[in-house]
């Protein structure tokens, strides 16, 4: 039970009975619940929001970035890296493509294997609540969880703020924390706690930098310069895309991803200049032009509001190129290469695109998402452990994993 001071009306509620329950009518709870009445049971799925797929409307820059084409299980974050194996084997990307293709969706194509709806993202949500109609599924908006309870001879209980349920299988695809404006809470976890699971800590990932005040102060006036980076996190993870100054931190596709393998106190080091060597690029400078200034040098090479900001923090020589030393081209060149920003912290779960940690994966069958200890209890999407990279593959993990536990429960 959640709290011990919920009061139930006196008036018994009409128990429905089902054959599956699911919690959250996400990305994840959604395509369980379809493949699950494709098989001819029974589902209902109850979310305390208005609509159903609210991230998903609103992801990709309303377009939904449905999947990559490159996902594989080296894209994702789980304390036991086989633990995605099975279900994003068994259910890929081309799977879904194939889903989208034949509801006739327009999709294209981006960088690094990402796959956007031309349209809206309205058309992936549409898609699947035909095909839940098409499946029998029922669908209860602004039902709220209030309480789950096992039954003695096997399946569950749920008490919502609309009716009661009893299922043979219940599904928890409730998400993480991120976004709290959608309605995020944490019931999936205290439902996962209740019968005895482990719930690594979680916190926001895929998710800007804010800085320290003086880094604030040092970077004033840089909101919105993009640049072209390779970023790296302590642990030696690195990401080629671009960061983006603003005007509290840092963001840009390299800095999320990154976001999710840094901690606390750590550096982040971020190549300037990933496709040249500086050092010979300046040489190469000074051969035409030996009087040019090493600040005039780099505006060539990057935007001109950054490098006027680090020569007025006195991180650039004020020399002409053929006045440095050996030592110097070795210094700035390592400096660009290698240039390190300690983060204040993140923005956290309000522009977070996931949560990282959840669900152990430990506690769950790969195969199934079913709880090793609690039978008939199944976890999938987002608010298990498992976080993919910015890029669709946070969504292929709530395909496969909603597949999967759709072909059992």
């Amino acid at each position: 039970m959640f709290s011990d001071d919920i009061i139930f009306s006196e008036v018994d509620l009409t128990i429905q009975k089902v054959d599956v329950l699911v919690i959250g009518a996400g990305a994840a709870g959604l395509m369980c619940a379809l493949n699950a009445g494709y098989r001819g049971r029974s589902v209902t799925v109850v979310d305390m929001g208005k609509k159903p797929g609210r991230k998903i409307i609103i992801s990709g820059g309303g377009r939904c970035n449905f999947t990559n084409q490159n996902a594989s299980p080296e894209n994702f974050l789980c304390h036991n890296p086989h633990f995605v194996k099975s279900a994003l084997s068994r259910y890929t990307q081309y799977d879904f493509i194939e889903m989208v293709e034949r509801h006739g969706i327009e999709y294209h194509h981006k960088t690094l294997g990402q796959l956007f709806c031309d349209d809206s993202a309205h058309d992936i949500v549409d898609m699947l609540k035909t095909e839940c109609d098409w499946a029998g599924v029922t669908i209860k908006m602004q039902s709220e969880v209030l309480k789950v309870e096992a039954l003695d001879g096997g399946g569950y209980q749920v008490t919502t703020s609309g009716d009661d349920y009893q299922c043979e299988s219940l599904v928890i695809a409730s998400g993480g924390l991120t976004m709290p404006k959608l309605g995020a809470s944490p019931i999936g976890y205290k439902i996962a706690e209740q019968f005895g699971l482990k719930v690594l800590p979680t916190c926001a990932a895929l998710v800007p930098f804010t800085l320290h005040e003086q880094d604030k102060t040092r970077f004033d006036g840089l909101s919105g310069i993009s640049v072209d980076c390779e970023v790296s996190s302590e642990s030696g993870q690195m990401f080629r895309e671009n960061i983006l100054f603003t005007h509290r931190g840092l963001s840009g596709p390299a800095i999320l991803q990154i976001s999710s393998y840094w901690q606390a106190g750590q550096w982040v080091s971020i190549n300037l200049l990933p496709e040249m060597s500086l050092q010979e690029t300046l040489r190469a400078i000074r051969e035409k032009h030996p009087q040019r200034s090493l600040k005039n040098a780099l505006i060539q090479l990057l935007p001109k509001r950054l490098i006027e900001k680090l020569d007025a923090a006195g991180e650039i020589p004020q020399k002409n190129l053929n006045q440095l030393t050996h030592q110097e081209y070795q210094d700035i060149h390592n400096h660009f290469h290698q240039w390190q920003i300690k983060p204040n912290g993140t923005e956290g779960y309000r522009t977070a695109e996931v949560t990282l940690g959840g669900v152990d994966s430990d506690d769950l069958s790969s195969k199934t998402l079913e709880a090793k200890k609690a039978p008939g209890l199944y976890f999938i999407g987002e608010v298990t452990e498992v976080t993919g990279w910015l890029g669709g593959y946070n969504f292929q993990w709530a395909w496969a994993s909603g597949w999967a536990a759709g072909q059992v429960v």
